[in-house]
């Protein structure tokens, strides 16, 4: 999704409790940014963070990572979160957001930080060839997530792009991930506890049907 430069975004997220400005001083260390350890969840591609504010916040009992490209994003998704939290009465004590390049993602994540779900939705599904490998479920990708995702832990996927679909599902299976659910149409078989959000709302109006799989890293599998 291409959004226009949001001069206000950085100076509101440098002064937000739950933005992470230098995310390589967590690196190995992601449960001290939080105010308690628990559980830890990643969004991975946070966008306005729709569905990230409102997982958290029904969820306190976990930790949330939210990490997206572009700070003009996490502008608005900073707002949402802080918007849900207040209507919650709730303090924003188990979410953290950062921007960074999630290609680079092992240069901020350890094998130390130990994540059990990450969720991937409706990512640039980068259709030309030559770009593919940049997608977030590439094989490539997928293997450096199995880094820091915990043995018999969890990626929750879900897109409106057909194509993108259909050859994730090759990726997982090469590099060794196990499918335990999918659905080709949300509204008819819908992921367990999904959020719909205003993305999500957009193409079901325009009768885009929503894919969506649940991909499990076997607990005796090794890294690659």
């Amino acid at each position: 999704m291409r959004i226009r430069h949001k001069p206000w975004a950085q100076p509101e997220l440098d002064e937000s409790s739950i933005y992470i400005r230098n995310p390589h001083e967590f690196y190995g260390k992601w449960q001290s940014a939080f105010d308690k350890k628990q559980e830890m969840h990643l969004e991975l591609g946070a966008g306005r963070g729709t569905f990230i504010a409102q997982k958290a916040v029904k969820n306190p009992h976990i930790n949330f990572l939210a990490i997206d490209i572009k700070s003009d994003m996490l502008g608005y998704a900073n707002r949402n979160v802080q918007h849900q939290y207040m209507m919650a009465n709730r303090t924003t004590d188990n979410i953290r957001m950062c921007t960074f390049d999630i290609e680079r993602i092992a240069l901020i994540i350890s094998e130390e930080d130990i994540f059990s779900r990450i969720y991937i939705n409706f990512c640039n599904p980068w259709p030309k060839d030559r770009h593919k490998k940049r997608r977030l479920t590439h094989t490539k990708q997928l293997n450096n997530y199995k880094k820091f995702l915990k043995k018999g832990g969890e990626i929750y996927f879900k897109t409106d792009d057909d194509e993108l679909f259909a050859e994730s599902l090759d990726y997982f299976k090469e590099s060794g991930f196990e499918i335990s659910f999918i659905t080709y149409d949300m509204t008819q078989s819908s992921l367990p506890d999904n959020i719909i959000t205003e993305h999500e709302q957009m193409f079901m109006n325009d009768g885009i049907k929503i894919k969506g799989l649940i991909a499990v890293y076997p607990e005796g599998q090794n890294e690659t």
